[in-house]
């Protein structure tokens, strides 16, 4: 499955996973939404939860994410073309937004989609390359197995608001 990422530039470029991933070619950085494959792009402000039904798209396009700021990562920013897909309730395990939910580097937004779309050792491989990307896949394992699990975008919910009812 390809990583391409929509690549902003607004971070600090020492902290920046994109950027990291790009330089052990894990992934690919693009400065325009021209430039970015059509695929599943991973959007917090999308109707639809990312579920293993979208395994098969993944596969026949890109799985895109826009890295920029949460400052700036307002639904306007999201105009890539595809398929947009939503993430479910997890927690980060990068030092900078640790134990907080939905504040997820691009990294670990890749990390949580590969493993919902059936990719887990993908995901690891991604992960490997920093030195808290374990802590993630710790923080979230029983979580990434029950979407994994699901058939569909209604069943990822369901389980996300199980999560989202303990809070």
């Amino acid at each position: 499955m390809e990583l391409h990422v929509r690549y902003e530039g607004d971070d600090d470029p020492a902290k920046c996973t994109a950027r990291k991933l790009a330089r052990f070619d894990l992934a690919t950085l693009h400065r325009s939404d021209r430039a970015t494959p059509y695929g599943v792009v991973l959007n917090p402000h999308a109707e639809r939860a990312l579920s293993p039904a979208d395994a098969d798209l993944a596969h026949e396009g890109a799985l895109v994410a826009l890295d920029c700021s949460w400052e700036s990562a307002g639904e306007k920013r999201f105009s890539l073309p595809g398929e947009h897909r939503a993430l479910p309730y997890l927690l980060a395990g990068n030092p900078v937004n640790f134990g907080r939910p939905m504040r997820l580097t691009t990294v670990e937004a890749f990390a949580a989609a590969l493993s919902i779309l059936g990719e887990p050792d993908a995901a690891e491989g991604v992960l490997s390359k920093f030195t808290w990307g374990e802590t993630f896949l710790e923080l979230n394992a029983e979580p990434l197995r029950r979407y994994a699990d699901c058939a569909d975008s209604t069943a990822v919910v369901a389980v996300q608001e199980e999560y989202l009812n303990r809070g």
